[in-house]
């Protein structure tokens, strides 16, 4: 299944005209695959982010979420989506402070009405695949930096999500822990066959993803990957 975003154009108000946050912009991102969204501050990155979401409907353009057309849903049908075939990594973990590492998983998946021990399984099960099973029962404040937004991965994936959108996921970190995150994301995209879409402001990255896509002034422009020949972008298209 696949995250695809169809000549989608988004607009906001900005006084007595509309500010354009993205125009006409289109992105495939195979399951299994990462897409890395570079750009400056202000390009559409995070509009595109929230597009892909279902947080924003845009002017007009299509959605398709692992092979559901989300143009007419409602918002609860949306929320729907979001809970069952959508994980959010966002740049800061917002761990819950009174919760332990498992709880934070649990939570997410709480409003699935599955059995509280089947999600104390698949919590845990996480917990290992991103290498923190010892920490099940620390909370954030116990963690380090780094620990907090492995859990915070974790917690995205509770779901078993198809299209995981992931926000600047190693700002907060050094390089050896960014490195370490950016590493894991590339495991389980593939293990889990998710359509990965990491937005990142860090070249250093950009190595370990599948294709690489400019923004800038609400426009997508592929860029080639790195040591890729002519032709190595056909799963990203500008519009």
């Amino acid at each position: 299944m696949t995250l695809l975003v169809h000549d989608v154009t988004l607009t906001y108000p900005d006084g007595e005209s509309r500010l354009t946050a993205l125009d006409d912009v289109s992105l495939e991102v195979p399951a299994g695959t990462l897409t890395a969204v570079i750009g400056p501050s202000g390009s559409g990155k995070s509009s595109l982010l929230a597009v892909a979401a279902t947080l924003v409907t845009p002017d007009s353009g299509r959605v398709v979420v692992a092979g559901r057309d989300t143009v007419g849903l409602s918002a609860a049908e949306k929320s729907a989506l979001r809970r069952e075939k959508i994980g959010i990594v966002f740049q800061q973990p917002n761990l819950l402070a009174s919760l332990t590492a498992a709880e934070q998983l649990q939570v997410m998946a709480h409003l699935s009405g599955r059995p509280a021990k089947a999600l104390r399984r698949r919590a845990l099960e996480l917990l290992d695949a991103v290498g923190l099973a010892d920490k099940a029962d620390k909370r954030p404040h116990q963690l380090s930096g780094g620990q907090r937004q492995r859990i915070n991965i974790a917690r995205a994936l509770m779901n078993e999500p198809a299209v995981l959108l992931v926000d600047e996921p190693t700002s907060a970190l050094d390089h050896e822990r960014g490195a370490a995150v950016l590493d894991l994301l590339v495991s389980l995209t593939r293990e889990r066959s998710t359509a990965t879409v990491v937005v990142t402001h860090d070249h250093a990255h950009l190595e370990r993803m599948d294709r690489t896509a400019t923004m800038a002034d609400g426009r997508l422009m592929p860029a080639p990957e790195p040591g890729a020949g002519p032709g190595a972008l056909s799963g990203v298209r500008a519009s």
